[in-house]
């Protein structure tokens, strides 16, 4: 049910970013591109956090203009020790640029649910099970939302579309 990982032809160009080449070919960049835009949830799914993180940090700025609320980069550190509900919205809470979520985790889903945005979550491996419930719940109430994951693995997620590095 997934974007398939393989990098095709061994001659295949990379695509570049703003930060370097990517770890896709144009052909890949296009197709994950479009599977943001038509999908509700994407996993960037891979062994090593630096590629992953560099794919969907440069898919967000390039789908950006597609979201009237923009995007929400939520880059979850690998020394916190794990991110549950309160943890997750805490950092939505200090996403740059982004009008905050009132205090609490019924009001950043009720906020959450009448936008139109990419909510980019980097790191997707250190959300606990009771974050990622809260974030499938999220998903039948926020009919703007997509969400884009950077993880060891997918999120397991009912409508999710992985791309493995």
């Amino acid at each position: 049910m997934g974007e398939s990982g393989a990098m095709g032809e061994a001659g295949s160009m990379r695509e570049k970013g703003l930060s370097g080449t990517l770890p896709a070919t144009s052909a890949e960049m296009s197709r994950l591109l479009t599977a943001v835009r038509r999908g509700r949830v994407l996993t960037v799914a891979g062994a090593f956090r630096e590629p992953r993180s560099l794919l969907v940090r440069e898919i967000a700025r390039r789908i950006a203009s597609n979201f009237y609320d923009g995007v929400a980069v939520v880059a979850m550190n690998p020394q916190h020790g794990g991110y549950g509900v309160r943890e997750l919205t805490a950092e939505l809470g200090s996403v740059p640029g982004m009008q905050a979520p009132s205090r609490g985790t019924a009001n950043a889903a009720s906020w959450l649910a009448e936008r139109d945005m990419l909510l980019v979550l980097d790191g997707a491996e250190q959300l606990g099970p009771d974050a990622l419930a809260w974030l499938r719940n999220l998903l039948t109430v926020a009919p703007g939302l997509r969400i884009l994951a950077a993880g060891r693995s997918p999120l397991a997620f009912e409508q999710e579309r992985i791309h493995r590095l």
